[in-house]
């Protein structure tokens, strides 16, 4: 298993002299990570002159006006949709980075690596499989919130793993619970420092809001092809098929469900 500076060292080599194409890969993602950061920039000094302002008025309607909850079926749909559609975006971005990192290419067309999950080959597979990790996590949650982060760094692999799996030449042998189980298996022991590895931007995530996101466009395809690499060097040695491993096998893979 590579260290955290392998890694990123690995991306950095890969990136050098191809960061526009990097870049544009990641693009979509980036111009939303600056509008979000503006946007949130905005609100916050709105709000603080508005407070400092009105103070005495504000604290005045709060103390006379009762609070009620209304349920927005819409935003609730609006939310969720845009959470699949991100996700999806950024299963692609993902799937790109790594079979860069893998082929060592950069002769790709990124809009089409960006959009690589919206074909008739993976939609159906990351849709399902956005959904069952959600609801395995939600479950998880009710029991306290900790097990519930706990499970998403064990299913934080899934769609790399699905991608992997779904291209073997027995890859009829495998469905939706065995990808997110073989994430489960690979991550054990390896949770907390793939945590550790996403905490280790945060120097970088500061710096990037301070700059109103614009740093964005060099941190995010760099986090992105990090977490590509990351599983990369994880699955290596396992008996997940991939590019660089013997496609070639016909012993059916058995694997326990544990949830």
């Amino acid at each position: 298993m590579k260290t955290r500076r392998e890694l990123k060292s690995e991306v950095k080599e890969t990136f050098k002299g191809h960061w526009n194409q990097a870049i544009k890969l990641a693009i979509i993602p980036v111009i939303f990570q600056i509008i979000t950061t503006i946007f949130a920039f905005t609100v916050v000094i709105v709000l603080s002159i508005l407070i400092a302002k009105y103070s005495d008025s504000i604290a005045k309607g709060l103390s006379t006006t009762g609070t009620t909850g209304n349920f927005d079926h819409n935003n609730l749909l609006g939310n969720s949709v845009g959470g699949i559609i991100s996700s999806m975006l950024l299963t692609g971005i993902g799937f790109t980075f790594l079979d860069w990192l893998r082929t060592k290419n950069a002769d790709f067309s990124a809009l089409k690596g960006a959009f690589s999950v919206f074909t008739k080959r993976n939609f159906l597979g990351v849709l399902v499989l956005y959904i069952l990790i959600n609801i395995f996590i939600f479950f998880w949650s009710l029991l306290f919130i900790i097990p519930g982060i706990v499970k998403s760094f064990a299913y934080s692999q899934t769609y790399f793993v699905y991608k992997d799996m779904s291209q073997a030449e027995n890859a009829d042998d495998f469905n939706f619970l065995d990808y997110i189980t073989k994430s489960r298996e690979l991550m054990n022991g390896h949770k907390f420092e793939f945590f550790v590895l996403k905490l280790s931007f945060i120097g970088w995530d500061i710096l990037a809001i301070l700059t109103l996101g614009i740093g964005y466009i060099w941190l995010t395809p760099y986090k992105l092809a990090t977490y590509a690499a990351y599983y990369d060097s994880l699955a290596e040695g396992s008996d997940i098929p991939n590019n660089q491993q013997d496609k070639n096998t016909d012993d059916k893979r058995s694997v326990i469900v544990e949830y």
